[in-house]
């Protein structure tokens, strides 16, 4: 049996259909089974059983049963090689009801569809979505639009680190993925010259920049060495740091694949154990087109 359970956000939507096939690729190279879960608001409570109330519970009764023929024949599309299994659950809140069942299944991380809401690049994220990634104890991995058509297992991690202290749990996780699953690690810094340069009388200096690429050059020197002593003999670790005028100017000048999954960090105003999305990360999100694993902050 596979050592750790993913859960995927499921509905009959694009989004859902992207979740669950993101769910499936990642599901082989990280050794783990996939949880495909519906979340549905709970039944309307009893009433005084006047005559309205049968209608009303035909009626959810009728949707329960639609829902969970859309969950079996989701998982019935699942490859034989991935361990799954599908399961509805009721909450009255969509994303504390997947953080609740995340954390009452054990799963390692919840995959959710990058549609609805404003478009932000190709990732689209609905209320579900942004609620999710303000509030979740479980890394959060939002999947790009078309993943049901282009999602396949990913080749490489990318670990986006910043300079300022706390990176310890997104290094803790994007280690652990690569343990599992043997693949190669990327690390980056960002050093963008709209955040990284001080400024005096209203002009950058560069000599602030260069400061700035070689804090960034030693950090990430640090953290490789670090990581060396952390995974097996052999396994590929590189770093780079890029610079730019913005955070999507830096993005976009690395070199990407559609088999590319990158982890970023909560940002700092998020609570200990819990998920922030930060501006940077939505800014590079903006500028790419593959799988985002946002890592929640440790407990302080």
């Amino acid at each position: 049996m596979p050592s750790r359970k993913l859960l995927a956000a499921y509905l009959p939507t694009p989004g859902g259909e992207d979740a669950l096939a993101l769910g499936i690729a990642l599901a082989g190279p990280f050794h783990a089974a996939l949880d495909v879960c519906m979340v549905l608001p709970p039944p309307p409570q009893g009433g005084d059983g006047g005559a309205d109330a049968d209608p009303v519970r035909k009626t959810t009764e009728m949707l329960d049963a639609q829902a969970a023929d859309w969950l079996s024949e989701a998982v019935g599309r699942i490859p034989d090689e991935v361990v799954a299994e599908g399961h509805i659950a009721f909450h009255e809140n969509a994303a504390e009801g997947l953080v609740a069942e995340a954390e009452s299944t054990g799963s390692a991380a919840i995959i959710v569809g990058g549609s609805g809401g404003g478009i932000r690049g190709r990732h689209a994220l609905g209320s579900v979505v942004n609620d999710l990634l303000h509030i979740s104890t479980k890394p959060v991995v939002i999947t790009p639009l078309g993943a049901q058509e282009t999602a396949r297992p990913p080749r490489r991690i990318t670990c986006a680190i910043g300079r300022r202290p706390g990176a310890t749990p997104l290094l803790r996780a994007a280690v652990d993925a690569c343990s599992r699953s043997g693949l190669p690690l990327r690390l980056v810094s960002l050093v963008t010259s709209d955040d990284a340069t001080a400024h005096r009388d209203g002009d950058k200096t560069g000599d602030d920049e260069k400061q700035a690429v070689a804090h960034a050059t030693e950090q990430l020197a640090e953290h490789v060495a670090t990581i060396g002593a952390q995974l097996p003999d052999g396994q590929e670790i590189t770093s780079d740091v890029i610079t730019g005028d913005t955070i999507e100017d830096a993005v976009a000048s690395l070199e990407w694949t559609a088999e590319d999954i990158i982890f970023v960090g909560s940002s700092r105003l998020a609570r200990p154990q819990q998920l922030f999305f930060g501006a940077t990360a939505s800014k590079m999100l903006r500028a790419l087109a593959i799988p985002m694993v946002v890592v929640p902050k440790d407990p302080d």
